[in-house]
This record gives structure tokens, sequence and C-alpha cells, in this order.
């Protein structure tokens, strides 16, 4: 047993990774799971539809092939179908990292092109998951426990916005104002309040209530129009390569190299999730798990292009979740994964959570992203901090977080070059890695 692993046994785990909770208590946790990734999931295709100038109909197919897929592959993680999967409570979605290459793609060749990218350029991280145990002394868990810290700061950025208004607001000038502000600092007082219970069953609905709460709120505010969704319905049937396929070399290369990023990504996700569900984050279980894991990585990506989708990494905030929950339990993923195939299929259930105002997703997000970093600073901490260590996490949470405070510093790089070091996440894993090879300390 590994020194990582004595220190999450017993951190408060109401169900366990293989343990399955009543159905009640099953369904609660995942609906908390799916209201806390449903939008981070339908982001990235509305943006990218937005760039590439799609109209109303397939935006609205991409959306909801985006969920589907993400349903698809959060079965396949949970599961373990033979070597694929990672066998934890692991949520897959849409990923944020491969907007901007997916855009340049769709500019040049069209939505054939992103797809073709997509599926040719997944089998990087499907390679890198076979050579996991021989990339040991390139991805230590010093460098993971980066990669996760670097992962929930990343992502806190993205929270404060929320509860702020989000993109919306600061269009309309209304952003930072007291009702969005307020509201969202009720729903993360709320969630801290029910969480701190010494009663399961509201620790367990924390998240529910207060994104409820919150969400009722905001519709006696006049924050949300539900009368949007009597004009959205329909029944969307799952059609593989809708939109064709073609290959563009330029296009498969950029997308490759964001592969590369999302495997070291997801290696530290999978560790993340490991150590708050209890399970060890070094040997030979561990190295299996985290190679699945991995693996399904690249081969759900490659499924999500099939089915006209873009390509999906584990989501960090649901580490969080877990840790906020106390239920680590992989048979809840199943049905988040369920939940997420149905709203795929039927597009207005999926609206009503669209339309969940952002202050109130911002309060429970922001809490969550911050557990993610405490999670990532509690593998560092496990670790033995000397000079080299020390020097490691300078540079690394220097390069990481200066591109997400500074985006400025890369203006005058390429544009292929910026967008794949824009990510404080990309940045600082790579200054990571490269740190951790060539520095060379004699310890006294």
């Amino acid at each position: 047993m590994g020194k990582e692993d004595t220190i999450v046994r017993g951190a408060g785990l109401i169900y366990g990774l293989n343990d399955r909770p009543p159905l009640k208590e099953t369904v609660f946790a995942a609906l908390q799971h799916l209201l806390a990734i449903f939008v981070a999931i339908i982001t990235p295709p509305l943006i990218i539809a937005g760039a590439l100038k799609l109209d109303l109909e397939s935006t609205g197919f991409l959306v909801s092939m985006s969920l589907f897929a993400s349903g698809v592959s959060t079965f396949i993680q949970c599961r373990r179908i033979g070597p694929v999967g990672c066998g934890l409570l692991c949520i897959q979605g849409t990923s944020f990292s491969f907007i901007g290459p997916i855009i340049s793609a769709g500019l040049t060749g069209g939505l054939s092109a992103v797809f073709g990218a997509t599926i040719m350029a997944s089998s990087v991280e499907m390679l890198i998951s076979r050579v996991l145990k021989y990339t040991r002394k390139v991805i230590t868990p010093l460098v993971s426990g980066i990669v996760v810290t670097l992962i929930g700061m990343s992502l806190i950025k993205v929270g404060i916005s929320a509860c702020g208004g989000g993109a919306s607001a600061q269009a309309d000038g209304s952003f930072g104002s007291f009702h969005h502000v307020g509201l969202a600092a009720l729903v993360l007082i709320l969630i801290i309040f029910f969480n701190r219970s010494s009663n399961r069953y509201l620790r367990m609905s924390s998240i529910v209530i207060g994104l409820m709460v919150g969400y009722v709120l905001a519709w006696i505010l006049g924050m949300v129009d539900l009368s949007a969704v009597q004009n959205y319905g329909g029944f969307n049937i799952p059609v593989p390569f809708r939109y064709g396929i073609s290959f563009d070399l330029s296009a498969i290369i950029g997308l490759g190299l964001v592969y590369l990023i999302t495997a070291i990504e997801a290696y530290g996700d999978i560790t993340a999730n490991s150590l708050i569900s209890g399970e060890p984050v070094e040997g030979e279980v561990f190295v299996k798990r985290a190679s699945g894991g991995i693996l399904a990585d690249g081969f759900n990506s490659m499924l999500a292009g099939i089915f006209n989708s873009f390509p999906n990494s584990i989501f960090a905030q649901n580490n969080g979740m877990i840790q906020l929950t106390g239920v680590a339990s992989r048979y809840v993923g199943y049905f988040i994964a369920g939940f997420l195939i149905l709203l795929g299929l039927f597009p207005a259930v999926g609206l009503v959570f669209s339309l969940m105002p952002e202050p109130v997703l911002g309060g429970a997000t922001l809490l969550m992203f911050g557990t993610v970093a405490a999670a990532g600073i509690r593998i560092i901490a496990a670790q033995n901090i000397n000079r080299k260590a020390t020097l490691v996490m300078a540079l690394s949470f220097s390069f990481g977080l200066s591109v997400e405070l500074v985006p400025e510093i890369l203006c005058q790089l390429p544009e292929t070059v910026r967008n794949i070091f824009s990510s404080g996440i990309t940045t600082g894993g790579l200054t990571a890695i490269i740190s951790n090879l060539l520095i060379r300390i004699k310890e006294d």
C-alpha cells in the first residue's frame, strides 16, 4: 500500500467504488453530476457552431450528439469493457481544449474535415495509453499533482465568470451586479451548509438543493424564460457520418497535439479520482486503470467523431462532486450515461437544464473546481518536496498561470501555437514534464 493510498482510506466516503447505493440515492447522485456537467457539455458545440455560422437545425443536432456521445463515453469509462475504460466514476464530456483547432479546421474544410481529424488524431491518445507503463519517469505523481492543481485553478476562472453573470452579462453591462453575485453566493452557501450535515441524504443532495433553490429564485426574479421550451421539440436520431468525412493533414496534426495534452490531463484526472475514491494511485492496479482510462478517452473521441460530435475528455469537476457528496460508486455512472443519452435524444428536455442562469451554476461549480485544485495539492503533498520538486512546481505554476492571467503574452505567436499554449493546463503540464526530466540536483 502506497503512501498516497494510506492518506485517502477512511476519507469520509459514504459509498465506495464498487458499492451499489439504493436506487433513490443513486438517482440523486447521478442528477447532481448531471447538473454539474450539462452546460459544460453543450457549450463547446454552441461556440463552434457560432464560429462556423451553422444554421439552427445543425446547431441543435450537434448539441444533441454531444450529449449522446458523452453518455456512451461515460458508460464505457465506468463499465470498463475489456481494456477500454478506467472502471471509476469518471464522467466524459465535450472538451473545451479542442475548440480552437476545431474552428480552424472547420473554417477551411467544413464539418467533414473536423470529424475526420477528430477520428484520425484520436489514435495519438490511444497509442500513449499503450505505452503508459513505460512513461512513469515522465508522468510522475508530482507531475500529475501539478496538472490536477492547474486543472482546478484554471476552471476556477470559468466558475467565477459564471458567478458574475457570464458572457451575456458582460455584453449587457450587468456583469458582477448584486443579483448575479448574490444568487451565486446563495447557492454556494446552501451547498456548504447542507454538505457539512451529518445526515447523509442532505450531504448527497447538497448540490441539487443549492441549484434548485437558485433556479427557483432566478425564475421568480425573471431570469429564466421557460417559454423557449415550447418552441424547441422533436426527436434526434444518431446518424453516423451525417456531415460526411474528409481528411486534412494540418487539422489532424493540430488536433493530435491537443490529444497528447489531453492524455496528460486524463492521467491527472484519473489520479485525482482514484485518490478521492479511496483507490491506490501507485502500483500495477493504478497503472492498468490509468492506461484503460486514457485508451477510453481516445476511443470515445473516435466514437464521438463518428456520431458527428467533438473530442471527449474526462471532466475534472466530477471529481469535486465525488468529494462533496461522498459517493464514489461507479454504478452511479451508468445512470448518468443513461440520462445523457436520453437528453441527447430529446433536446427539449435538455433545454430546461441549459436555461439555468449562469450565476446559479457558477455558485456550485466554483466550489467544485476548488476541490479539484485541493485534490491536486494533496497529491503533491504526498511527495518528497525537495529542491528539484520545488523548482518544477515553481516553473509549472508560473508558466501555467501566466497564460491564464495574461493571455496577451502569446499574441505574437502563430495562431496554431497560440491555440495550443493558451491553456494553462497545457503550458503548465508540458513545463512540469520537461522540467522534471531535465532538472538534475544532487541533494546534500
